[in-house]
């Protein structure tokens, strides 16, 4: 029985497969910049992303790859914005 916790721990430890990309700071110069690649990563309208860059932190994507996440935030990274995975 002592090995049954251990291998949930590993089992739990591998199940990570869902991250959160989250924005958490903007440089104010590049707010439009971030707005428009906002826009190309989610469904969100002009007003909407321009809400999600100005009110931060803002969970961009939920439930994502970490494929998908790493991508967005090399986009976002590169726009301006600063950005983390959770």
């Amino acid at each position: 029985m002592a090995a049954g916790p251990a291998a949930g721990g590993a089992e739990e430890a591998a199940e990570k497969t869902e991250f959160d990309l989250v924005i958490t700071d903007v440089d104010a110069s590049k707010r439009i910049a971030i707005i428009k690649v906002v826009r190309g990563l989610t469904s969100l309208g002009l007003k909407e992303a321009k809400d999600a860059v100005t009110n931060l932190p803002f969970t961009i994507l939920e439930g994502k790859t970490k494929g998908e996440v790493e991508e967005a935030m090399k986009e976002l990274e590169a726009g301006g914005a600063k950005c983390e995975m959770k």
